[in-house]
């Protein structure tokens, strides 16, 4: 029992170890965060698999697991930090896409093979004493729920990602320490001499980390992993350089944020009440100060950010936060828009739109929360990556969809061509004579580096400034908005063309779901996946596997639907969505264990009715899920942390009611149904957060899950 309640403890813990530094690895791309959870549970799956022929496992073999996971996991988190040096990799560039793929794959690989190996054996153990899958999956699931419950409250402590790593492995080799079964001497001893090296590794955390990160950061000045990623500070000959989970988030020798503020602020008479939303500290708030208004509103996102980089900034910008007309607010922008007050100007700094975090914030919702605090005359303003002159199918969409929600809110846009494009919007009419402009700059006695009466005009008068304005206007791509978070998509495919140049000519502008042809072709999927359905049920073990594979793809999209819309609605706060990944967590244990009762109780019988009743369950959760989504009040804490828990029993139950199916040992059927219900996760993982939710929308995708679920009842037993 509690072998396999450490097994889901150190799985998830070391699953999030290692994300992490991957995240951090690869500049906080979110498809590398997506193609590591897939990768994870692909390799989970196949360590499922691995003796899946040995009914009888002792405990030395899985003690002897413990130890190489103990040991491996330090090992790989090395192994991720120094990846770019190894492979040569040119400081601030990408390694080349095979090569992610390659890195990312060797570090997952030993700890993923080692999970689902560990599982499986532990499982058998645990069988062996007359008790049963469900049960077992329960436990799993149980350890699971206090490894997030750990990695949330270690990271809310302060705690670094390295310190988890050892403390994880330091769990592991307890586990072995303290068994009551006899283990091995060998064992025994190994497990000693790794406590004491991990513990002495404990020790020099501090500057072991520093040491690590300043292979790839020279010039270190701090570095810590906060809420939202991993901050670090640089400096070298003056300049400061700050990265965010590993990507330049702004240094203080660049022109970005004065010809960000300049460029919006001019367009306005007199701006006295300013919003600033993200990017304050890059020298928004210094530049703003320039134009002499009376209030500044600064919010950030992440106070750790505030509070690991301002210590080490040039002076003039850390007097510019100090400044008496500047207010410092640590809140999540959009809850900060519920608040009252008006503003002349929102400058809104935010990261670009790769994820669904950073999507909430150019979604038609967000524009509309914007509008309401403007003032009658008051300009939203913020700014997008492109291409300095000509635009990809993916760049075009991307920036059409972004502006056709901005339109819908405030008709009055217009856009300042560049390598980074200045979006700028307002009810009324905006200001387009250069020279009035750098009127307005020599009366306010603004001095800046790049922005001047020449540049102003050079911005207006180019063509380039006219064919976006025609390109957006005549452009063809869906509105970026909350239910339907589009954009990111098309960042996804900006990113994979540097690696590959033909994506960039793909168009990915989303097909209309209402057509005949799509229409057809969704029957035509039906009818082929019933079928499907139909002929497994000749073969039991396929049938088994395939049941709960159906359950681990459906119950993935469920939880990434419900995280994702929470995201949107309540903010994006780590602690909070590790509460609801523990929610899931707990309902995968409840529901296993419920339904395992309930089985042992009939002695083992499945009634009839029990299939087609757990697959009208899952469809009706669907259907209230997707009603929920839609609807404007839906989206707290509670709610959605119940929803969550609502999900993982009905995953639960399917994956139990599959583990009866049919099986007189149930050792036999523990590999290939975990693995099962591994790689429908990891299936679902990819294809809910790069297609479905992008292309159909959150509604749309979780509703989907409702003739999925039924379909589950093609699968069910006919016979006792």
């Amino acid at each position: 029992m509690m072998d396999l309640l450490l097994v889901g403890l150190v799985s998830i813990l070391g699953q999030a170890v290692l994300l992490r530094e991957l995240n951090v690895a690869f500049f906080g791309v979110d498809l590398i965060y997506a193609l590591s959870l897939g990768f994870w549970l692909i390799w989970t799956a196949l360590g499922a698999l691995i003796g899946r022929r040995n009914l009888s496992p002792g405990r030395n073999r899985v003690h002897l697991l413990f130890l190489l996971f103990s040991v491996l996991l330090p090992i790989d988190l090395v192994f991720v930090r120094g990846a770019r040096i190894i492979a040569s990799g040119i400081p601030g560039a990408y390694l080349s896409f095979p090569q992610q793929l390659i890195i990312m794959n060797l570090a997952l690989l030993p700890i993923g093979l080692l999970s689902g190996t560990l599982f499986q054996w532990a499982a058998k153990i645990y069988l062996a004493r007359g008790r049963t899958l469900a049960a077992a999956y329960a436990l799993e699931s149980a350890g699971g729920f206090a490894g997030g419950m750990c990695a949330t409250l270690f990271l809310m402590s302060g705690i670094q990602n390295l310190l988890i790593a050892l403390i994880c492995s330091m769990l592991a080799l307890c586990t072995i320490l303290t068994a009551q079964a006899k283990t091995g001497q060998w064992i025994r001893a190994a497990s000693i001499a790794a406590l004491l090296l991990l513990a002495l590794l404990l020790w020099f955390a501090a500057p072991v980390d520093g040491a690590m990160t300043a292979w790839t950061r020279p010039g270190l000045l701090a570095s810590r992993d906060t809420p939202y990623g991993r901050v670090t500070v640089t400096r070298q000959e003056g300049q400061i350089a700050v990265y965010e989970n590993g990507a330049l988030s702004f240094e203080t020798e660049g022109t970005d944020a004065e010809e960000f503020v300049h460029m919006a602020a001019l367009l306005h008479p007199q701006p006295r009440q300013v919003l600033i939303m993200g990017g304050g500290i890059a020298g928004t708030v210094r530049e703003i100060l320039k134009h002499a208004p009376e209030r500044i509103d600064y919010v950030e996102l992440n106070a750790g950010l505030l509070h690991i980089v301002a210590p080490t900034l040039p002076q003039d910008l850390q007097d510019s936060l100090k400044a008496p007309s500047v207010r410092t607010i640590v809140e999540d922008p959009r809850r900060f828009l519920g608040r009252p007050g008006n503003y002349d100007l929102i400058l809104i700094g935010m990261p670009e739109p790769e994820s669904g975090q950073t999507n909430r914030y150019y979604t038609l919702e967000f524009f509309r929360q914007c509008a309401a605090r403007l003032n009658r005359d008051g300009i939203v303003s913020f700014r997008l990556r492109s291409a300095e002159n000509l635009w990809t199918p993916q760049q075009t969409s991307r920036a059409v969809s972004i502006y056709r929600a901005l339109k819908a809110v405030l008709p009055e846009v217009q856009v300042l061509p560049g390598g980074t494009n200045t979006f700028a919007a307002s009810r009324q009419p905006l200001l387009r004579e250069p020279d009035l402009l750098a009127a307005r700059l020599a009366e306010r006695r603004i001095k800046a580096r790049l922005v001047s009466g020449p540049y102003i005009r050079y911005s207006y008068e180019n063509q380039r400034f006219e064919r976006i304005a025609q390109t957006l206007a005549s452009g063809r791509a869906p509105e970026n908005t909350d239910a339907r978070p589009v954009c990111y998509q098309y960042t996804v495919m900006i990113w994979l063309s540097k690696f590959y140049p033909d994506l960039a000519s793909w168009n990915l502008s989303s097909p209309d779901s209402r057509s005949a042809t799509n229409r057809y072709a969704l029957w035509a999927a039906g009818i082929a996946v019933s079928i499907l359905l139909l002929l497994s049920r000749r073969f039991p073990p396929f049938c088994r596997a395939l049941t709960a594979g159906l359950a681990g793809f459906a119950g993935m999209i469920l939880e990434t639907v419900l995280i994702l819309h929470y995201q949107v609605r309540s903010g994006v706060l780590y602690q909070d969505i590790g509460i609801l990944l523990m929610s899931f967590m707990a309902g995968l244990a409840l529901g296993a264990l419920a339904v395992d009762i309930w089985f042992t109780r009939r002695a083992g019988e499945i009634p009839l009715w029990s299939g087609p009743l757990i697959a009208a369950g899952f469809s009706i959760l669907s259907l209230a899920t997707a009603a929920r989504v839609g609807a404007a009040s839906s989206g707290g804490l509670l709610e959605t942390a119940g929803t969550l828990a609502a999900a993982g029993i009905a995953v639960s139950a399917v994956f139990a009611y599959a583990s009866a199916m049919g099986s007189r040992d149930q050792r036999q059927v523990v590999a290939p149904l975990y693995a099962a219900d591994l790689i429908g996760g990891g299936i679902g993982s990819l294809a809910g957060s790069l297609v479905l939710i992008p292309m159909a929308g959150l509604k749309a995708t979780v509703a989907f899950m409702a003739p999925l679920a039924l379909l589950f009842a093609l699968l069910v037993r006919v016979k006792r």
